[in-house]
């Protein structure tokens, strides 16, 4: 039975999922020993999940309307670094006790995993695999050991739930209602989001870049409403303190800045990181627009702007850098018939995985001491990211040949390939689905003087 007929279309697909018993236990079995797997390293070795007991903090603070950005938590002395809108969204976690609300963090953000799965294989064309348990329960399964999903994990922190938001919100069809004003939300939770709304502006999308400046005015708005003091604050002197977020030359900062403060060995680069900052920036942009307005290829116009954030920001702590997920998942969807992708994907899987920052000297402030040779080691994501745009700014050039642009034809050839023959058709094609646009349409840080480990912080944000 069609849409048409009233049969929702992600029914018959899961139907389809399910109809292999072998596939799903093993994919179910795969789940639980993973999540088996961080339980008993957190029997070994217990994870801090001190990022939580901040936003706990902030939740309190909001509901007494007390000091937002006058406390400090934890051993580590963590401050509240968002905007006063988030702190009004954390008021619920003050409802439970500390140790309920790590469970908790880790059942949500386990459920979060499953559904950025899912959104990154709707948007990329896999449509099969979006609807298949078997499928988000193996790739979740693997999914929780990437280093930034692990730290997330780890710290109790909010990047999968932001990402869901952006990624959601965007790959809903050009003129769906309200499209961006998510994306104007997440950017008023944590501001890095804002930048998509650039992309929106870049890519001729008018209507959704301003909704989705409507949906950040509403949130700072709303905080200004119920706390006034905390938002004239934050938007006049907190926002502007980056130290207060942490050591900007620390390991787990895999922004640029991070990478040209250990490379050239002092804390504060200036102009030596301003330039090539503002050059990304802009580069990552017409990458972005030009992968969108010439290829048709927005999940790539969205990776290349989550790239370009995370890049450009001041402190990308690797927890942030969970766009990874919806990364892999866009190079799987193009692997078929195609050598080097499938070792492209291969070799981007194991960098994310490999964890070689956290191997290099970082204790004190070995982090600016680092010879030549570790240098790589200690700024694996933004290396990535670098060779990301030069990657998708060639495939927009006329020069091109067979490139990514033959992508959105190989993902659904690849999807159709896999679908039995009696597949109705709209398990193919579900509404919501990203369109495929023509061409032209539509960290664990630490405060300074400190040693750090990996599972224990001193920073948040």
């Amino acid at each position: 039975m069609s849409a048409a007929d009233g049969t929702r279309p992600w029914r018959g697909a899961w139907a389809l999922s399910i109809a292999s018993p072998r596939r799903l236990v093993f994919a179910l079995t795969l789940f639980l020993a993973s999540f088996a797997g961080l339980y008993v390293l957190y029997r070994i070795h217990p994870l801090s999940m001190s990022d939580i007991a901040v936003y706990q903090a902030e939740g309190e603070a909001a509901a007494a309307r007390g000091d937002l950005y006058g406390f400090t938590v934890t051993e580590w002395n963590l401050p509240a670094t968002y905007p006063p809108f988030a702190a009004l969204l954390f008021i619920p976690t003050t409802w439970l006790s500390l140790s309920t609300l790590k469970v908790a963090c880790v059942l949500v953000n386990a459920a979060l995993l499953a559904l950025l799965v899912h959104l990154s294989c709707k948007a990329t064309g896999l449509r099969r695999a979006a609807y298949s348990a078997p499928a988000l329960l193996a790739a979740t399964a693997l999914g929780l050991w990437l280093e930034p999903v692990f730290q997330t994990f780890a710290l109790g922190q909010i990047n999968l739930a932001l990402t869901c938001l952006v990624l959601w919100d965007l790959s809903r069809p050009d003129g769906a209602r309200g499209k961006g004003f998510v994306t104007g939300i997440a950017a008023g939770i944590k501001l890095t989001p804002a930048i998509f709304a650039v992309y929106l502006l870049i890519t001729g999308r008018v209507k959704a870049a301003f909704t989705a400046l409507a949906g950040f005015l509403f949130s700072a708005v709303l905080g200004w409403l119920v706390l006034p003091d905390a938002s004239v604050e934050f938007w006049t002197r907190r926002m502007f303190e980056t130290s207060r977020v942490g050591l900007v030359w620390a390991v787990d900062n895999q922004s640029l800045q991070g990478l040209i403060s250990r490379v050239l060995h002092t804390p504060e680069p200036g102009l030596l990181w301003a330039v090539p900052t503002l050059l990304t920036a802009v580069a990552g942009l017409w990458a972005a627009r030009r992968i969108y307005l010439r290829r048709g290829l927005d999940i790539w116009g969205v990776l290349a702007t989550a790239v370009t954030a995370l890049l450009v920001s001041p402190i990308s702590w690797s927890h942030h850098w969970v766009w990874c997920v919806p990364l892999l998942i866009a190079l799987a969807a193009h692997t078929r018939r195609s050598p080097w992708r499938r070792a492209s994907l291969a070799a981007l899987a194991v960098a994310f995985t490999l964890r070689t920052m956290w191997i290099v000297p970082h204790a004190g402030d070995l982090d600016l001491r680092l010879p030549w040779w570790q240098q790589p080691l200690a700024a694996p994501y933004p290396l990535i990211g670098l060779v990301l745009l030069a990657v998708l700014a060639g495939w927009t050039s006329p020069a091109a040949g067979t490139t990514l642009a033959d992508a959105p034809a190989d993902a659904s050839a690849d999807a159709s390939a896999d679908a039995p023959s009696d597949a109705p058709a709209d398990v193919l094609s579900a509404p919501g689905d990203a369109p495929r646009a023509p061409a032209g349409r539509m960290p664990t840080p630490r405060t300074e003087g400190q040693g750090q480990s990996q599972e224990l912080p001193t920073r948040t944000g």
